[in-house]
């Protein structure tokens, strides 16, 4: 059975990789630049997320792994040629835009799943328990990425 900082590890080093964008592929320095601010903004709304699923100290490594059927199944955890764990991931349309948020939604819906009952169990009169557990996360993690990745 795989541990849960193992998963943590091959996250956190998919997410530091460098994109790979290619300047030719932009018409000019100013999209070219748009692009590197947005997937430098995904690689800080992973890395936050991820400090967050590891600081979560009873999180089940089950809990984690069932958290790969995010983004679509996109990233997936298996083994290399030599047994060892590793990530794969089946990119959309173009992999240095998006790899990142793929690591956020992992760790986004293994913490939904995580906190799930107890955020729930915190909702006020009227409020649903989703209403709940939104609140609950956009007082964790501010209201731009409780928006982005728990809604």
């Amino acid at each position: 059975m795989i541990e849960k900082q193992t998963v943590i590890d091959l996250l956190d080093r998919f997410n530091r990789q460098r994109p790979g964008l290619e300047f030719g592929n932009y018409g000019d320095i100013t999209s070219y630049r748009a692009e590197l601010r947005s997937i430098a903004r995904d690689k800080r709304e992973a890395d936050i997320l991820l400090h967050a699923v590891a600081q979560a100290q009873g999180m089940p490594v089950g809990t984690l792994l069932d958290a790969f059927h995010a983004y679509s199944g996109r990233l997936s955890l298996g083994t290399d040629s030599k047994g060892s764990p590793c990530l794969d991931y089946c990119t959309g349309q173009y992999f240095p835009t998006e790899y990142r948020r793929a690591v956020a939604a992992v760790c986004a819906a293994a913490l939904w799943d995580y906190y799930r009952e107890d955020f729930a169990a915190d909702a006020e009169p009227g409020e649903s328990a989703g209403d709940a557990i939104r609140r609950n996360f956009r007082k964790r993690f501010g209201r731009a990425i409780a928006n982005r990745w728990f809604n």
